[in-house]
């Protein structure tokens, strides 16, 4: 009951331009009868320790309701949690009740303990006679111990009218330990504002989102996709935003160009229903609950000794764009010492957890591209201000924190760009002749920019610019890993439509990164097909950034 209040209190300015229920939640102790299936929204799990996990789920009779209430009747609702050791549920090892209601969307998030480290588990929800489904969930190893294998895949960018989700269901069927979502999970836009060049094939329901209504109501329209609900039942994820689960290209307390809360004071209230609805919507422990217009997501999550993940916030703390947003030529202020796009205190930390860290790999989760990206052959940098190019200096602080502190094999994954790619990052840009101190993977939209298409990656004009990458693919899809204490295997996992239910899955092209190397050994290609290539295609304008200027 505090834990709402707080919640309350914290998001008066979001909830003030939203319909809620008159009656507070600590003044009554009405719970209706439902009478049909409360979990269309199905359940997740997420940030894994060695002795529990978050498990979640939200009641929503009607998902696509215009208050973001989900059609619940007013009340508060007790619902029960169950973990086992089988699908059955005949060895169950933990259980207890949780109370929702309206002033956090009817969501509910148990931080189960006391679970074995390094196994797997099986949890259910339920209330009144309804049973939710069956997720799946993994603890993560004992601290000490050095596991054999991870099976790890991440993805980012799922535009719900631009394709079918298909590539959620496939990255389900791969059996994953752990899944990373690196942003644009959810997109903000009202029906037919940003369209794909294949044509929108589905609708978003409601205005630009705006209110927590609004947001609340977007976010149980794809919470409601049954591939999506496949992912989040196949393993825990764990979830960093990038710009549109927010607005796009926002910086801080800074709209985008052409924002429709130019207000401060508008963008403001925006933020924190932003902030209030995705933490409702996702498998984050109390420690990320939003107090008004902040919300604390940058944390790590340890993997035994194999692995830690640093996850990262490069929206909240950043100073605006360069130059004026977009990709720039020769932009000085990008290279300004005083720029961040992580804030002092995420950096500060980041740079201890590195000198900390004992981990065989450390990764780092976020949203952006991070190696330098240059559009330009001979001439000056032209560059995205959106990326890590926009904060030079604060990329390079990283770098040399990482090798600083000797950390043994660092690999950055990104999201965001709608593009696979696949690179060396280098001791120090803009050098391009200086040698590798890490990897950058990076994630293709999972329908975000529609069909895209196929390429024959020696002959891209990005990858001739810029030597230190090796391999970029515009299909859409995923990334698959699996990590041992010798080697990472990449496996870059793509679809050949999304305006199509049901494409199959294939792999384009697979990477070895071997332990203490710190450079990608190329293990497979497919060859290109033929009818998925595009002779026309810009190997720049494949970004969120690029591909919304139309919108500024």
């Amino acid at each position: 009951m505090r834990l709402s209040r707080r919640i309350l209190l914290a998001s008066s300015a979001a909830t003030a331009a939203t319909a809620v229920p008159a009656a507070a939640w600590a003044e009554t102790r009405i719970h209706p009868t439902l009478t049909a299936d409360p979990f269309t929204l199905s359940v997740a799990s997420g940030d894994p320790e060695p002795d529990g996990v978050v498990l979640w789920t939200r009641l929503a009779l009607d998902p696509l309701a215009e208050d973001g209430m989900g059609g619940m009747p007013n009340g508060s609702f007790d619902v029960k949690w169950e973990v086992a050791k089988d699908e059955r549920f005949r060895r169950r090892v933990a259980s207890g009740w949780k109370e929702t209601a309206a002033e956090i969307g009817y969501s509910v998030h148990v931080e189960v303990d006391g679970l074995e480290p390094g196994r797997e588990y099986f949890y259910r929800f339920k209330t009144g006679k309804w049973t939710s489904p069956v997720g799946r969930t993994v603890t993560a190893p004992s601290r000490r111990s050095m596991p054999s294998e991870l099976r790890m895949a991440f993805a980012s960018c799922s535009q719900f009218e631009h394709g079918y989700f298909t590539a959620y269901r496939h990255l389900a069927e791969s059996n994953p330990d752990l899944i990373l979502h690196l942003g644009d999970y959810q997109y903000e836009y009202k029906a037919g504002v940003y369209n794909s060049p294949d044509g929108n094939v589905r609708d978003h329901e409601g205005p630009e989102t705006v209110t927590l209504a609004t947001y609340r109501q977007r976010h149980a329209q794809y919470k409601a996709d049954p591939d999506l609900q496949a992912a989040h039942l196949a393993a825990p994820w764990l979830v960093v935003w990038d710009d549109h689960e927010t607005e796009n290209n926002w910086a801080d307390e800074v709209p985008e160009s052409g924002s429709d809360t130019p207000n401060p004071e508008d963008f403001l209230a925006r933020r924190a229903a932003a902030f209030q609805a995705y933490w409702e919507n996702m498998p984050l422990r109390k420690s990320s609950v939003p107090q008004g217009i902040d919300m604390q997501l940058y944390r790590r999550v340890q993997w035994g000794r194999l692995a830690t993940f640093h996850m990262m916030d490069t929206r909240q703390y950043r100073d605006d764009q360069a130059c004026g947003d977009g990709t720039q030529t020769d932009c000085a202020e990008a290279w300004d010492e005083s720029r961040t796009i992580t804030g002092a205190a995420q950096e500060e930390w980041l740079i201890d957890g590195f000198h900390d860290s004992r981990a065989r790999w450390d990764v780092l989760g976020q949203q952006v591209f991070f190696t330098q990206r240059d559009a330009d052959a001979g001439g000056p940098l032209r560059t995205s201000m959106d990326g890590w190019d926009g904060y030079a200096a604060s990329r390079q602080r990283i770098i040399d924190g990482w090798v600083d502190a000797e950390v043994r094999n660092p690999v950055v994954l990104t999201g965001d760009v709608h593009t696979h790619w696949a690179g060396e990052i280098l001791a120090d840009f803009p050098d391009a002749q200086g040698p590798s101190v890490g990897v950058e993977l990076v994630a293709t939209s999972i329908t975000s920019g529609g069909n895209g298409a196929d390429s024959v990656p020696e002959d891209n004009a990005a990858l001739k610019i810029n030597p230190h990458i090796k391999f970029r693919n515009a299909q859409r899809g995923y990334v698959e890993t699996v990590i041992t204490p010798d080697q990472m295997d990449v496996h870059f996992r793509v679809v050949p439509q999304v305006t199509v239910q049901d494409a199959p899955v294939y792999t384009r092209r697979s990477y070895t990164i071997a332990d203490r190397e710190r450079v990608l050994h190329q293990t497979y290609d497919r060859p290109v097909d033929p009818s998925t290539m595009s002779t026309n295609e810009n190997p720049f304008a494949d970004s969120d950034e690029n591909a919304d200027d139309h919108l500024n």
